[in-house]
């Protein structure tokens, strides 16, 4: 066991499994000498050299590109996009081929690629590297979407992407990239993708979190205890192929919920669960849904802490829901 934080997490998974398997190659911007604009790839260049750890140009569309045609030639690319607000030039890449190649081809043609990218605010890195896109493409069939928020579940978690089939984007907070250490083991391990975790038992609130934002609804169910509510708090872990078993488990048993997420709240993903929630719990609720959201704006660089849904916007809204 070693400790470690995400960042360390992250490269101890992609140098084990580019030892596992001469298939796997990285590309992306600056992911080779430099070690990538956060060194999360930092020392794979030098192990691994440059027919497996290429230094692209600045051309996501041609990143995302040149990683599918490896995927169906055999390969299995890992490519990074350096911060998710610039995955946009390589969307119809992503939605419009790497999602539809074992479709349209009646499952001859998988496309294993694990498209890496920092997500989320809290770095005052404003309106063009705070966002967070993931609705898009859990709106898009044929696509798996993954966000670890701690050190021990992104190894586990991106291993088994880099082995699944299917397309994955494997989403990374990056306001925690440092912020949390654990002790993560050395060896090989796997975590399934589409297993949610309890993180915290409760009995009279679900929450359900993702990325950094679990920590801050972490905070919040302390908070609320002092006061006689007791929050049952979920990490979703892969935000696609939902697990909505535990979801619905949870939620049967409180009747309530609460969706903290940091992308804006219309046509979010926190729509989609209060949607698949309320269809499946419906009998057994106790108080409307709520979603505590960033705001329907471009995201801020002065007012970051404002738009992000921090401890102090989730824990009035677990009170409103404990006492509806």
């Amino acid at each position: 066991m070693s400790e470690m934080n995400l960042v360390q997490a992250i490269n101890a998974a992609l140098r084990q499994e580019m030892r596992r398997n001469p298939d796997v190659v990285v590309l992306g911007e600056d992911v080779g000498k430099v070690g990538g604009v956060f060194r999360v790839t930092q020392g794979l260049w030098e192990e691994f050299g440059d027919e497996r750890v290429i230094d692209t140009p600045l051309a996501e569309g041609g990143i995302i590109g040149t990683a599918i045609g490896m995927a169906l030639y055999g390969l299995r690319p890992v490519p990074e996009i350096q911060f998710a607000d610039f995955i946009y030039p390589a969307f119809d890449q992503i939605v419009s081929e790497a999602a539809k190649y074992r479709y349209r081809s009646g499952g001859e043609y998988p496309c294993p690629i694990t498209i890496r990218t920092p997500v989320g605010g809290g770095i005052r890195g404003g309106h063009y590297h705070s966002q967070s896109p993931e609705a898009l493409f859990i709106h898009t069939p044929g696509l798996k979407v993954v966000c670890p928020s701690n050190p021990y579940d992104a190894k586990g978690l991106l291993v088994s992407s880099i082995r699944d089939d299917d397309p994955v984007l494997f989403f990374e907070p990056k306001r925690v990239y440092r912020a949390v250490k654990m002790e993560v083991p050395d060896e090989e391990y796997t975590i399934p993708l589409g297993v949610a975790k309890i993180v915290r038992p409760g009995d009279h609130v679900t929450v359900i979190a993702w990325g950094a934002m679990l920590y801050e609804a972490l905070a919040s169910a302390d908070e609320v205890a002092a006061e006689g509510i007791s929050c049952e708090v979920i990490d979703l872990r892969t935000l696609w192929p939902v697990d909505i078993d535990t979801l619905v488990q949870s939620v049967q048993k409180t009747g309530r919920f609460v969706v903290v997420h940091e992308a804006p709240k219309s046509c979010g993903y926190g729509a989609e669960l209060v949607s698949l929630l309320t269809e499946k719990c419906f009998l057994r609720l106790e108080a409307p849904p709520v979603r505590v959201t960033g705001w329907d704006t471009p995201f801020p660089y002065t007012l970051e802490n404002e738009y992000l849904p921090l401890q102090h916007r989730i824990v009035p809204a677990l009170r409103e829901t404990a006492r509806y």
